[in-house]
């Protein structure tokens, strides 16, 4: 995701919802998110669906890498061969 530029991504809501289409449209044509203040304080975040897709994804292949490591933590793994066999018997069927 690119980074907001301060001097351009950071509006009160008060604006977003006078210019909500041209505003969404920044947000997909630059790819940066829009960050909506209230009364001068972070109220939401505004990014492009594919964006969003993209990070919830990460998060997703994120937390399989973590649940895996407890499993090696917890001795619940199994040798690489073992899991190597499981995957290509799925893989065949």
């Amino acid at each position: 995701m690119h980074r907001p530029r301060l001097d351009k991504d950071i509006r009160p809501l008060s604006e977003f919802r006078a210019n909500a289409a041209t505003l969404v449209q920044q947000v997909q044509e630059t790819k940066r998110p829009l960050v909506l203040t209230r009364r001068g304080h972070s109220a939401a975040v505004l990014i492009d669906v594919t964006e969003f897709e993209r990070l919830v994804g990460e998060i997703e292949v994120l937390r399989d890498i973590r649940r895996g490591e407890r499993q090696l933590e917890n001795g619940e793994g199994i040798p690489h061969e073992e899991a190597r066999a499981r995957v290509m018997a799925t893989l065949n069927r």
